[in-house]
């Protein structure tokens, strides 16, 4: 059986590392490579590093940072914000991303998701997905794809667009609820397991963790391949090895 991974993220402004509450109430949480080096020392399975403003304010990842990271961790590494071509994933696999994210590009440009599968391969490509509860003009609520920190809704739905992703050639889905993100209530279990049935690639679950019940019920419950969180490994509430042993009590596969 395949273990679970357990995934920090680091959410990136101007070269440091944040958290807020559904990417606002921005906080720093410390220096981006020391968090590295912590993490990969801890047991963290991989890392997600997110330039949280390079879509709102229209520039690129900050590539040497990437570099830098690179260059201090031996655990897979993807890299995402502000990529909407060949080249810009390029110089981001170069500095030595093991794979690249994208969100808000890829529902500008499907097409995108083809094009990175085509030219690196699908383990390269995580499409990452915000999704939301949002009500219609019938007062229906949808799981609504959303954009540019979710502040801007899309016409997509969730589940449709994941397929659609898989589909195109994504290697993995990054799903983060942001009716969750940054609340530590739990992770957004009926949405996360709707996409995981609805895909054949691993699905990592993000938004939502406060306690290490909730990963126990994230991966029994969806049967999802990884979870993500940020704060709570940042500001040390959940230590990586504990969250791992703890798992390991509960029969669920960790890498220890």
């Amino acid at each position: 059986m395949l273990t679970k991974r357990i995934i920090p993220c680091l959410d990136i402004k101007d070269g440091r590392t944040v958290k807020g509450v559904s990417f606002v109430q921005i906080r720093d949480a410390g220096d981006p490579v020391e968090l590295a080096q912590r993490y990969v020392n801890e047991g963290a399975d991989e890392l997600v590093f997110l330039d949280i403003t390079a879509t709102n304010e229209g520039r690129k990842t900050f590539a040497a940072l990437v570099l830098d990271i690179a260059r201090h961790i031996n655990i897979p590494f993807t890299v995402g914000g502000g990529i909407s071509s060949i080249d810009d994933a390029r110089v981001l696999l170069e500095a030595g991303a093991d794979k690249v994210s994208i969100n808000s590009s890829a529902v500008r440009r499907p097409q995108l998701i083809d094009e990175l599968a085509t030219e690196f391969g699908s383990q390269f490509v995580v499409v990452a997905i915000d999704t939301k509860e949002i009500a219609n003009s019938s007062g229906v609520i949808n799981d609504t794809v959303v954009t540019h920190g979710g502040t801007k809704p899309t016409d997509k739905i969730t589940v449709p667009w994941a397929k659609e992703a898989y589909s195109r050639g994504a290697g993995e889905i990054l799903l983060t609820s942001m009716n969750t993100d940054g609340a530590k209530t739990g992770f957004a279990v009926r949405i996360i397991k709707a996409v995981v049935d609805g895909v054949g690639i691993p699905v990592i679950a993000s938004g939502g963790a406060g306690a290490m019940q909730h990963f126990a019920d994230v991966f029994t419950q969806t049967g999802c391949d990884a979870g993500l969180a940020a704060s709570i490994f940042h500001f040390g509430e959940i230590p990586i090895p504990k969250l791992k042993q703890y798992l390991h009590e509960q029969q669920i596969p960790v890498r220890l």
